[in-house]
């Protein structure tokens, strides 16, 4: 004879059970989407000279693009896209810097356009890629210009690499950890943002803790500029903040007025961009 109760029991059983599989499933998708941003498809080719490359990572190759300086050569501006993009975004920043003397290389990171690599890291394996390509290019200041991702990827390669001379990150996050969260969904707990972490980390080899701009800023010795709009509500400028408050090095934050996340940054600030590159490689 069954005791009394036992369907409440057994109904609460398969609750649980259907919960700890939700729980599972939400940190494994939270996983996948950590890891493995959506590629785009191969760019169309600059209509403006440049030099298709293939360029050697961290045990992975970097497809890239370079754009030749206009006159004599002052440094080189290294443009790095966010999540989910790729070099296009290049183009545009050579047309800006290659009038001022400066060569371009756009390269897709790790896991993202062409280049190769399956996860990833947010500026843990990306910044060696980046300082290996570094060791290999010209004499001469280096700039990095960054954003979203590509900001953050600077930042940790400016800790890494004495060639820096300058960063200048737009819209970086501070560190994976804070972003993941301040993006879950509502429906998903802390507790599965951890887990979704603490598979990432596993399955990609790379210490979460590590992906993390704010703990690299006091090694930073290069200037840095940060630029970070007012009304982004997907990376908030309380990102850029604590790093700012962060860094020991010559330092500026600039904060854009109802700017989002995704949108153009105004001239003014642009120009404020263009000084700050002009400056670490005087003519």
């Amino acid at each position: 004879m069954k005791r009394p109760g036992w369907k409440v029991s057994t109904v609460l059983v398969a609750v649980l059970a259907l919960a700890a599989v939700a729980a599972c499933t939400a940190a494994s998708l939270g996983k996948n989407a950590i890891l493995h941003p959506w590629r785009r498809s191969a760019p169309p080719e600059p209509s403006i000279p440049h030099e298709d490359l293939t360029l050697r990572g961290e045990g992975i190759d970097l497809r890239a693009w370079r754009f030749p300086a206009s006159g004599a050569r002052r440094g080189l501006v290294v443009y790095l896209h966010g999540s989910a993009d790729d070099r296009r975004g290049g183009v545009g920043i050579a047309q800006r810097f290659n009038p001022r003397g400066f060569e371009v290389l756009a390269l897709d990171l790790r896991a993202h356009g062409q280049s190769g690599g399956d996860a990833c890291t947010y500026g843990v394996l990306e910044s060696q890629d980046l300082a290996r390509v570094l060791e290999r290019e010209a004499e001469g200041p280096v700039a990095l210009i960054g954003f979203s991702l590509g900001a953050s990827v600077g930042l940790e390669t400016a800790a890494r690499s004495p060639r820096v001379a300058l960063v200048v990150a737009i819209a970086p996050f501070s560190d994976l950890r804070a972003i993941v969260h301040d993006r879950t969904p509502f429906f998903v707990t802390d507790s599965q943002a951890e887990e979704a972490l603490r598979l990432a980390g596993l399955e990609a080899g790379f210490s979460v803790d590590e992906a993390s701009p704010l703990a690299a800023a006091p090694r930073i010795r290069c200037p840095v500029l940060l630029v970070h709009g007012v009304g982004d509500t997907a990376t908030p400028p309380a990102h850029s903040q604590r790093i700012f408050d962060a860094l020991e090095c010559p330092k500026e934050l600039i904060l854009c007025p109802e700017t989002g996340h995704d949108d153009p940054i105004d001239a003014g600030t642009w120009k404020r961009i263009e000084e700050a590159v002009d400056r670490c490689a005087p003519r």
